[in-house]
């Protein structure tokens, strides 16, 4: 519990070393006099690691420096500078760290400086109370699925319930039930690995706030909560030190949240949670702090570490290997939990995720409201990220100010993009039928399945009037993916890889390298294409409080292209890591793995399949040595042995012999 700094019975060696370790980290640093240009939200925890360990251990050195911080903090006119004084995130750290720092230091402050943050907290919580009441409808007030949102109504109702301020923490609470009824039960985030560990560490602190408070236990309101942990366990890479890279994402690295970990793993008792915390805490935290873009970072959650921890709940290593998010259409799949496995994460869904799309246009039809901010959301309905071998083989752009479908592993039409992008907010004011989908997903046995519905994302002015992706990741990690296209007029379309480093022909494909991971990429079809390759300089500004911060990331991009302008066209891909060894057969495509041969046929649209030994009215029917044959939106299968199964309805899944 926040308030009464009760953590839950047990020993926490590791927690309460962080936290003191945190509590005296900012001792050589002399506060601001004035307030700096970056963003000051470092503040709120500088201020409530030294006040938590002053009431855990009574250190006189832990209370001064917690003064420091908070005399430093009430002298600043406003909270934050360069974008959204009093307004915004500055504010939002600075009332929640700052409001925990007076509550459980008490009378131990002196009487001056106490006084004097019960009036700046009690000027700054008006402040920002005010102004989500005025702009209501717009920006982050009514943000539902922002971490904007999450953070500044978690600050005020920590200030609320502090002060004794009703106004506010009932403000925050009806907010909090609206997110909580509106994010996607399934845990799933629109705005990437980076920013759930940023942002939903609030709902968490709101959430205990009003339990502690008021007595009301909403963390199973929804099922976002409960589930949202598997969304970030299954958007690891391999090794777990990065994450795929979906969404806005300073780097590869900003994805830990040890305190958010143990407290869902407290909360829900989930085995993995504490598992990936406790692994996180013996080889990953040092590296995660220094080279993580996310600030405050890992280090300054040291306070809620260790209330949160519950020691008594057993670590558990994941097993599951494959996932799939419906509201994202975010599917993944990886050959295993070890560091070199083969990973790849493949997803489609309209702007924020479906949930978010249609309750939006809801919100936005009945009262006029806009809140759906989709700032940290990629044009990238159909793309996806590999990694394997230890490295990234197929690559997100990062984070970016100018998003472009360009930028993604994607097709273009005529070398345009989706309808809206080259801006920040690229789901912003588009018209409500440019959705994304995925469907046909399958994600068990060793395989991955699904077909990305993408052609409504197209300008209209292309007459894009289908186009169709197929991914299938197949028992030892290849990857087959199917493009389909057709629009009314002819037109160059063109298939995008990007990777880390520039690819090269080898003979067997395309070889792409990094570090000393290896993979082969082979275009069967359409013959002869034309191949280019350019190197895309992408800039970004990830934060509106520090303009003159700036990151880049360079794309080595691919581009392979139908070797004549056509109505309908069809790229059939493999990308196999480790080793080449693929080839075209009838239905679809054969794969040379250790122990015999993979067959990945495929007819997405007419699902009708004819190869050697197969008949099937099916979207797909993946086979692999050892294995019962997979099947996916299947009504009839008959197979080389005689055997005959038919469904009355359309059935994805393990066909037993």
């Amino acid at each position: 519990m926040l308030l009464s700094a009760t953590p839950p019975a047990g020993e926490r060696p590791v927690q309460e070393r962080r936290l003191l370790t945190e509590a005296g980290r900012h001792r050589a640093l002399v506060p601001p006099s004035a307030h700096p240009r970056a963003s000051i939200t470092w503040l709120g925890p500088a201020a409530a690691n030294p006040a938590l360990a002053y009431r855990v251990t009574g250190d006189p050195a832990h209370l001064a420096e917690a003064e420091r911080f908070i005399a430093a903090a009430v002298r600043f006119p406003h909270w934050g500078r360069a974008h959204m004084p009093d307004h915004d995130l500055d504010a939002g750290w600075l009332l929640h760290g700052l409001s925990l720092a007076h509550h459980w230091l008490g009378d131990a402050l002196s009487p001056d400086l106490r006084d004097l943050l019960r009036y700046k907290l009690l000027v700054q919580g008006r402040r920002l109370y005010d102004f989500a009441v005025a702009t209501e409808g717009r920006w982050w007030s009514s943000s539902y699925w922002q971490n904007h949102n999450w953070i500044c109504y978690a600050g005020l109702a920590t200030a609320g319930y502090v002060l004794g301020r009703e106004e506010w923490t009932q403000r925050a609470k009806d907010n909090l039930g609206r997110v909580l009824d509106l994010l996607p039960a399934d845990g799933s985030h629109a705005e990437g690995v980076v920013y759930w560990r940023y942002g939903v560490p609030w709902l968490a602190i709101h959430l205990d706030l009003l339990q502690e408070c008021e007595g009301l236990d909403w963390w199973g309101r929804g099922g976002f909560m409960e589930h949202t942990f598997d969304f970030r366990l299954h958007q690891s890479a391999p090794g777990f030190a990065e994450q795929t890279g979906h969404g806005d994402c300073h780097d590869r690295r900003s994805g830990h949240s040890t305190a958010l970990y143990r407290g869902l793993a407290a909360r829900f008792g989930i085995g993995e949670a504490q598992w990936l915390a406790d692994l996180v805490d013996r080889e990953l935290h040092d590296d995660e702090a220094e080279l993580s873009g996310v600030r405050p970072g890992i280090r300054a959650e040291a306070y809620l570490d260790h209330l949160w921890y519950d020691p008594s709940v057993p670590a558990v290593p994941p097993s599951a290997t494959h996932a799939y998010f419906p509201d994202l259409g975010l599917l993944t799949a990886r050959t295993g939990w070890d560091d070199t496995a083969t990973f790849v994460s493949f997803k489609a869904a309209p702007g924020g995720g479906h949930q978010a799309w249609e309750a939006s246009a809801k919100l936005r039809a009945e009262l006029g409201w806009e809140t759906l901010n989709t700032g940290h959301h990629h044009p990238d309905a159909g793309s996806f990220v590999l990694a394997s071998q230890g490295a990234f083989l197929a690559v997100d752009e990062g984070y970016s100010n100018r998003k472009r479908a360009a930028h993604h592993n994607l097709l273009l039409v005529d070398g345009t993009g989706f309808a809206g992008e080259d801006r920040y907010h690229v789901y912003e004011d588009l018209p409500y039928e440019h959705q994304a989908r995925m469907r046909d997903v399958l994600a068990e046995g060793g395989w991955a399945h699904g077909t990305a519905e993408i052609g409504a994302m197209y300008p209209p002015e292309l007459g894009v009037r289908r186009l169709e992706r197929t991914l299938v990741c197949t028992p030892s990690g290849r990857l087959v993916l199917l493009d389909e296209g057709r629009a009314d007029v002819p037109r160059a379309w063109t298939f995008l890889l990007q990777t880390d480093a520039p690819t090269r022909d080898d003979g067997d494909g395309r070889l792409i390298a990094a570090g000393d991971a290896r993979a082969w990429l082979r275009v069967l079809s359409p013959g002869d294409p034309v191949v280019a390759s350019d190197v895309v300089e992408v800039a970004a500004n990830p934060t509106s409080s520090t303009p003159e911060l700036s990151i880049g990331t360079t794309l080595h991009t691919l581009r392979v292209t139908t070797p004549e302008r056509t109505r309908a066209a069809r790229f059939l891909t493999v990308i196999a890591p480790d080793a080449p060894g693929a080839r075209e057969i009838p239905g679809g495509v054969a794969l040379d793995v250790a122990g015999g041969t993979e067959r990945v046929l495929l007819s997405p649209v007419d699902r009708r399949i004819e190869a050697p030994g197969v008949t099937a009215d099916a979207a797909a029917v993946l086979l692999a040595p050892g294995r019962e044959p997979y099947v996916v939106a299947a009504r009839r299968l008959v197979l080389d042995d005689g055997a005959v199964r038919e469904w009355a309805e359309p059935f994805t899944g393990a066909v037993t012999r």
